[in-house]
This record gives structure tokens, C-alpha cells and sequence, in this order.
């Protein structure tokens, strides 16, 4: 029987370097973010709380901008009613002028029975036809009598023709008003139409671009989810490999000296099962621990290779959420530039409505006045 022992040295440098495994095994679990957090998708949730940050601000800006149309609205709205008041004031008091200037007491028919001065200016008993004082008692103006029939008659051929004139010029005009309106009221449909097709255009290009976007960040999810179990099932291959290794070079098997340690005193052997250690024995113990070596740097490589694959992964995931944000913010441009433009459009069609309105209202003033002027000298 011969009593091998391993050097001081050796089982020394076994002991440092088991430590410094222990050690760094310690730091990978303590610094590893996939195992603190139990398997979380921080980032993913950080970019949830992003886009409903986002939406949250568009919904706002737009209740803002719809807020001020209204309040644009309201304002025409009070301008209108002032111009509205403004012109039947101004109407009221060109009536007021008109009958201060063109209905004075010495202007009607009854004023020669009122006039204090009618003595002083009397007429003859007769002047013409139209005297209003010839009665039917007057015993001035008999049957068949009719001195003035063609003046009279061509008098009112003209006042009859003017007054056609009138009534078709108001009707083509009217008309043509009316159209006016039709074509203005048809051009602002279409506008409107082409409009709304252009905001659902890009609303529709938004929503492929971030359902492609969600598309490549699930692949990339499914893809680090095929791995993850890859390497899953390599590990539990290994360690099937490593059992049934430790089988084979198993104290059963391979007849282990370490059975004979007596239980007396470590330095007593049972006798029975005492085969001696060899030197081809220590050899084996020796590759065995090299071995051992292999396996953990090859296990610390694939760790390696697994923490390289989850921060490419991470980092498709920031891209493709940089992307999505990009053309989230492209969108809500063009479409802050769109409402910019519709606005400004509506601002014009107000001011252009305004000034027609203006215009007919101080156009129509003169032709009130003559009317008013007409109906006085027809009585």
C-alpha cells in the first residue's frame, strides 16, 4: 500500500481559484439586469408610457386647436351681429333723412286746407285735369273732358317700363347672387373633401408604418424567445452529457479509492477496498480538473454570448421605438400643417363673405331711398 499526496502548492491554487469562480459567479447574478429584474421588459414599458405621453399631447393640442375655431367662430359671429346692427342703424337713419328732407308738411296732399297763407296764394278756379279741387260739384270739369290723356298715358308707359326694368334687374341679379353662393358653397365641398381624403392618406401610411414597426419588434421578441429556449436545451443536453459522464466515472464504475476511507481517521483505509492510487490515477485526476477548467470557460463564453444577444436585442427594441416616435412626430406635422392651412383658407373665405356682404348692404342704401322717394310722388 502507498500513500500518494497532492502538493500544498496545487490544492492551494485549487482553493484561490475556486473562490475566484465563487466570487465571480456571485457578481454575474448581482449585476445580470435580466435576473434582478425576474425577466421585465423595462424598456418596453418605458416606450408604453411614452406613446400614451404622446397621444395624451395630441389629443390635447387638438381640443385646443378646436377650441380656438370656436372662439374664431364666436368672434365672426359678434362682428356680423355688429355690422348687422350698424347697417339698420345706418338704414333707420338714412329713412329719417329721407323723410326730413323729401316728406315736409308743405310736401302733402292735404297741406292747402292747412296752409295759413292759402287765401294769399290761391288759384284759379281751374288749372288743369288734375286739379284736385275740380269736384263733382265744382261744375269745373264736365264728362269726356280729358286735356292731359297722352301725357298722362306716356307717363305711365314710362313708369310702367321702368318699373319692369327694375324688378328684372333685382331678379338677374338675385340669380346671379344665388349662383355665386352655389358655386363658392360647392368648391369649399370639394375642398373640404380633398382635405378630409388626405388627412385619412396619412393617418393610414402613420398606422402601417407603426404596425410594421410592432412587426419587426415582435419578430425580434420571437427570435430572442427561439434562442433563449436554444440555449435551453443545449444546457439541459450538457448536463445530461455531464450525468451520464459522472455515471461512467462514477465510484461504481471506475472503482473509487475513496470508497476505502475508513471512518476511524482520515489517515486509515478499509483494506478490503484499498486499491492504491496509481500514477495513471493521478493523471486522470489531473486532466479531469483541466476538464473542469474547459467547462467553466466554455460556460462563461456561452453567458457571454447570451448577455451580446439580449443587448442587440434591446437595441433593435430602442430603434425601432426611435423610429415609431419619429414618424409619430412627422405625422402630427404634417397634420398641425393641414389644420394651419384649412384655417387660414376659412379665414379667407370669412374676410372675402365679409366684404361682399359690406359691399351689398352700402349698395342697397340709394335704392331704399328711391323707393321711399317714388311711393311719395306716386301719392
Amino acid at each position: 500500500m502507498y500513500k500518494v499526496d497532492i502538493q500544498p502548492d496545487i490544492k492551494e491554487a485549487a482553493a484561490i481559484e475556486a473562490r475566484r469562480n465563487r466570487e465571480k459567479q456571485r457578481q454575474s447574478r448581482i449585476f445580470n439586469a435580466r435576473y434582478r429584474t425576474m425577466g421585465v421588459d423595462v424598456e418596453g414599458l418605458k416606450t408604453q408610457v411614452e406613446e400614451r405621453k404622446l397621444r395624451e399631447i395630441a389629443e390635447k393640442r387638438r381640443d385646443e386647436a378646436f377650441d380656438a375655431d370656436r372662439v374664431q367662430c364666436d368672434k365672426i359671429a359678434q362682428m356680423l351681429e355688429e355690422e348687422e346692427r350698424q347697417r339698420k342703424k345706418q338704414l333707420h337713419q338714412a329713412v329719417l333723412d329721407f323723410r326730413e328732407r323729401e316728406q315736409q308738411p308743405s310736401m302733402r296732399r292735404e297741406w292747402d286746407i292747412h296752409d295759413p297763407e292759402a287765401t294769399r296764394k290761391g288759384h284759379p278756379a281751374r288749372l288743369s285735369d288734375d286739379d284736385p279741387r275740380c269736384g263733382p260739384s265744382s261744375m269745373q270739369r264736365f264728362a269726356g273732358e280729358d286735356l292731359n290723356a297722352n301725357a298722362r298715358q306716356k307717363l305711365l308707359k314710362e313708369q310702367n317700363k321702368r318699373i319692369l326694368e327694375e324688378q328684372r334687374s333685382e331678379r338677374e341679379k338675385d340669380l346671379a347672387d344665388r349662383k355665386y353662393a352655389d358655386i363658392l358653397e360647392d368648391k369649399k365641398r370639394i375642398e373640404l373633401d380633398l382635405r378630409a381624403l388626405e388627412l385619412a392618406r396619412l393617418e393610414e401610411e402613420c398606422r402601417k408604418a407603426k404596425a410594421m414597426a410592432i412587426a419587426d419588434f415582435n419578430r425580434a421578441q420571437a427570435a430572442e424567445v427561439a434562442e433563449q429556449q436554444r440555449l435551453a436545451q443545449q444546457r439541459e443536453q450538457d448536463n445530461n452529457y455531464a450525468e451520464i459522464y459522472n455515471h461512467l466515472t462514477g465510484d461504481l464504475l471506475t472503482e473509487n479509492p475513496d470508497i476505502a476511507k475508513s471512518l476511524v481517521g482520515p489517515h486509515r483505509v478499509i483494506t478490503d477496498r484499498w486499491k492504491g492510487m496509481t500514477s495513471a490515477e493521478v493523471e486522470a485526476v489531473r486532466k479531469a480538473q483541466e476538464e473542469q477548467c474547459k467547462e467553466k470557460q466554455r460556460l462563461r463564453e456561452e453567458e457571454q454570448q447570451r448577455e451580446a444577444e439580449w443587448d442587440r436585442q434591446r437595441e433593435l427594441a430602442g430603434r425601432a421605438a426611435m423610429e415609431m416616435e419619429q414618424q409619430e412626430q412627422n405625422f402630427r406635422q404634417q397634420l398641425r400643417k393641414s389644420l394651419d392651412a384649412y384655417n387660414q383658407d376659412l379665414a379667407d373665405a370669412q374676410k372675402s363673405n365679409l366684404q361682399y356682404m359690406e359691399k351689398e348692404v352700402y349698395s342697397n342704401v340709394p335704392t331704399a331711398q328711391y323707393h321711399l322717394q317714388f311711393n311719395t310722388s306716386s301719392r
